[in-house]
């Protein structure tokens, strides 16, 4: 009986370990996207326009261990030189290998979205209520051992405007993020969709996919608390559709300095249609419904909640919320047309036409900031490299950045030598939160926008110099000598507001828990 069960056991093993043998570290395949010259910090461009920076790093004990890879892919330019030459995080990726757990993408995806995270940071709310009556919340992070809970609105130290995934689930990646960004002098603030993360449905309103309407008033809300800091940006997994549609629709206008994407979802309509592994797919569906089982109710009146309810793929779930009407019936109510209950479905009914509204690059060439996009090869959620992500779009558009990995995962990214990291000292001179080994991709952003702020500055200083030099030998004589006496502003005119921020975001309007 014993060896019949001792079988049993192993089969389970085979059965469990066998699908998922790809994504362990136990065999590395080439791929000649990632081949590079081979040096340490040397950049090779091919033919088609790809900066690649490499580093090669060999076991003591095995001389004949595979070099490990780290590509960064993107249109030539002086940006991109700067970013070479000076983000040596890029090109010092050290992913586990061998028979472990944290080789396994699929292992290390799981932990960092699901594990708890004993957090050393608190988090105070800020309601924010919208132009349609409409609540999002914003969850500004703070150190548990600070007494004031609050910052002051003359603070110049920069936010990190973080963007969960479009499930509204906190994992241990974001709660990890904003401690590295305290102890880096950053204030992370993370966004809150509509019924996320405990925040109340007012309207019978849901915000669509990549809609950036409540991100957009919740920008200008930060732009309007913390009027002297730069505001950078970060989204995980999926909730880059949501950012990525809001640079494009905003353009220049974005209030952004810096963005970066983590394991983000590129071709959203193909990830719907494609679905995932049964047992990730199971996982999301059922944590949807139940984020959303309190409103049936009231949800009932524009959308369709027994077909919702009963749907078993992302996809049906989707067009469940947003492409069908509600239950047939009596006209709305008026409380109902009050609310903007209209906005939560789409008005063409399609598939289709959803997504002409809703794909994060539909307006991908109006992006006027830098961002970044770190993926990994064999991310088990996003699904094959180069079906899902456009390399062509990296290649052409000197905005964007792709940082690619061989091992990951999907948020992942373990290290060999993490848990070991040491807490840092905040930029700023305030004191920082103590840091237990920061993740390999929350280092590389947080170099990347320190990166992309001194390159700015010096340009602007560059500017400033050619200008003063111009100034100086433009004129002869007193002409000459009376500009030489003039000041040349170094203060960015601040462009103006389209809406009337004091308006919108008042007492009456905006109020905090």
């Amino acid at each position: 009986m014993l060896g019949w069960l001792v079988a049993l056991c192993i089969v389970v093993l085979v059965v469990l370990i066998w699908p998922g043998s790809k994504y362990f570290g136990t065999e590395s395949t080439p791929d000649a996207l990632l081949q590079g010259l081979g040096i340490p910090q040397q950049e090779a461009r091919d033919k088609t326009g790809r900066s690649v920076s490499e580093r090669e790093e060999r076991d003591g004990d095995r001389a004949d261990e595979k070099a490990r890879t780290v590509a960064l892919i993107c249109k030539p330019s002086a940006l991109a030189n700067y970013l070479l030459k000076h983000c040596r995080t890029f090109s010092r990726y050290s992913p586990c290998v061998g028979w472990t757990w944290r080789a396994s993408a699929f292992l290390q995806s799981a932990y960092e979205a699901c594990w708890p995270y004993d957090c050393p940071v608190q988090f105070v709310r800020d309601n924010l209520q919208l132009s349609d009556d409409g609540l999002v919340a914003l969850d500004w992070a703070v150190p548990s051992y600070q007494k004031r809970r609050r910052t002051s609105s003359h603070s110049t130290s920069p936010i990190l405007l973080i963007i969960p995934n479009s499930f509204g689930k906190i994992t241990r990646n974001v709660l990890k993020l904003c401690e590295a960004a305290l102890s880096h002098g950053y204030l992370p603030a993370i966004f809150n969709r509509r019924s996320h993360n405990s925040t109340p449905l007012t309207t019978l309103k849901l915000q669509q996919f990549g809609d950036p309407a409540d991100l957009r008033e919740a920008v200008r809300y930060i732009r309007h608390r913390q009027p002297a800091g730069r505001l950078y940006a970060v989204s995980e997994s999926s909730g880059s559709g949501l950012l990525l549609s809001y640079l494009g629709e905003c353009g220049s206008s974005s209030y952004v300095t810096a963005a970066v994407c983590l394991s983000p979802m590129f071709r959203c309509q193909s990830w719907f249609e494609n679905g995932l592994c049964w047992p990730l797919q199971w996982a999301l569906v059922l944590y949807q419904k139940i984020s959303l089982s309190r409103y049936r109710t009231v949800l009932r009146e524009t959308i369709q909640t027994d077909t919702m309810f009963s749907s078993c793929s992302l996809r049906s779930l989707e067009e469940a919320m947003f492409c069908q009407t509600g239950h047939a019936g009596p006209a709305p109510s008026t409380a109902a047309a009050a609310t903007g209950s209209s906005g939560s479905t789409n008005t063409s009914g399609t598939w289709e036409a959803y997504w002409e509204h809703n794909e994060p690059l539909r307006d991908v060439d109006e992006v006027a900031i830098p961002v970044l996009s770190v993926c990994a090869r064999d991310d088990p959620v996003r699904g094959d490299t180069h079906s899902t992500i456009p390399l062509e779009l990296f290649e052409t558009n000197p905005h964007f950045f792709l940082l690619l990995t061989d091992r990951g995962g999907h948020c992942g990214f373990s290290t060999q030598s993490e848990g070991s990291g040491a807490g840092a000292l905040s930029a700023a001179g305030s004191p920082a939160v103590p840091s237990r080994g920061t993740s390999w991709s929350h280092r590389a952003l947080l170099e990347f926008f320190r990166a992309t702020t001194d390159f700015f500055a010096a340009e602007e200083r560059a500017k400033q110099l050619a200008a003063r030099r111009r100034g100086l030998g433009g004129g002869a004589g007193a002409g000459g000598r009376l500009f030489r006496h003039r000041s040349v502003s170094t203060c960015k005119k601040v462009p103006a507001c389209s809406h009337n921020i004091h308006a919108i975001y008042n007492w009456q309007r905006s109020y905090t828990r």
